[in-house]
């Protein structure tokens, strides 16, 4: 039986995972396959931060699936000001069949979720987000046919992305190893957990150390929204953290980067890097297409509408 919700990528099995990751390349493989899954569904938007793939890909992927979507900006809800967010999940309950949130308070998304009778799906949150994580697998199960034993190495800030990795490594069975400045680790907690679901996470302060074995190199923006007033700040510490040809030649000659954007090229990552040779950035980004379909057929109709 498929889960109502998708708040984060914890919430799945690890054949449940399989699954999503195997449905998004065969999407992505026969996209015409899927093309009245949808058909007289609604998925609804609601936003309250900007976006570019998070957006435009669920909504092409409703679109290609059959259905439509319906875009809610903060100015039209007011997500627990304007509305109690219960209310809004029971009133969009009445009008749509699935409800996907990008909010600043993970709280937000799980009382959308409480309250909402339809599947409520985390778009981003503070906490993590699930929907970037999936189409990263994909594209790490893409490039090297399978993410067992592959060794992940993030870099950077212990951030909702960073969270939702560590979250996915015992589920998908790779090595996680993050490196960022002290003070900036991922939630202790997500490690401690991940841990004890079997999972192999490590912690360092040594980018060139952490990369030495790597097959992913990953990185994020050093300040996420909202944490705009922390840019100088984190300028001050961040900067060996960034992902240059230096890094990169560090790292087995195979070794891929990825980004899930949007990037401040010169900062977290090089120009020099993000276009070159060991980039997987814009496969990365293609492939949240793919996923978003994947998810919403799992959430809708369930994967069996298509065997």
């Amino acid at each position: 039986m498929r889960a109502k919700d998708f708040l984060s990528i914890d919430q799945l099995t690890a054949d449940e995972l399989d699954g999503l990751i195997a449905l998004s390349l065969d999407l992505k493989r026969r996209p015409s396959i899927g093309s009245e899954l949808l058909l007289h569904r609604t998925v609804a938007l609601l936003f309250q931060k900007p976006s570019l793939r998070t957006r435009v890909s669920f909504e092409i992927a409703a679109l290609e699936l059959g259905g439509r979507s319906l875009y809610l900006s903060p100015a039209e809800v007011g997500l627990g000001q304007r509305e109690a967010v219960a209310d809004v999940a029971r009133v969009l309950s009445r009008y749509v069949h699935a409800l996907v949130a990008r909010t600043f308070l993970h709280e937000d998304v799980e009382q959308l979720a409480a309250a909402a009778s339809i599947p409520v799906v985390n778009g981003l949150s503070d906490r993590s987000h699930p929907c970037q994580i999936l189409a990263d697998l994909v594209t790490m199960h893409e490039r090297f046919g399978s993410l067992r034993g592959l060794n992940v190495t993030f870099v950077g800030d212990g951030n909702n992305v960073a969270r939702s990795l560590i979250e996915a490594a015992p589920l998908a069975g790779f090595h996680f190893r993050f490196a960022g400045p002290s003070g900036y680790e991922p939630d202790g907690a997500a490690i401690a957990d991940a841990k004890a679901r079997g999972g192999d996470v490590s912690v360092t302060h040594d980018p060139v150390e952490a990369v030495r074995v790597a097959d992913v190199i990953y990185t994020d923006a050093w300040f996420s929204m909202g944490e705009e007033a922390q840019r100088e700040a984190r300028a001050a510490v961040f900067p060996p953290f960034r992902v240059n040809a230096e890094l990169v030649n560090a790292a087995p000659d195979h070794a891929v980067v990825m980004h899930c954007l949007p990037a401040h090229r010169g900062e977290e990552i090089t120009d020099e890097v993000i276009e070159g040779p060991h980039s997987i950035v814009f496969d990365q980004a293609e492939n949240r297409l793919h996923a978003q379909k994947a998810l919403l057929v799992h959430l809708l109709v369930g994967d069996q509408a298509l065997r």
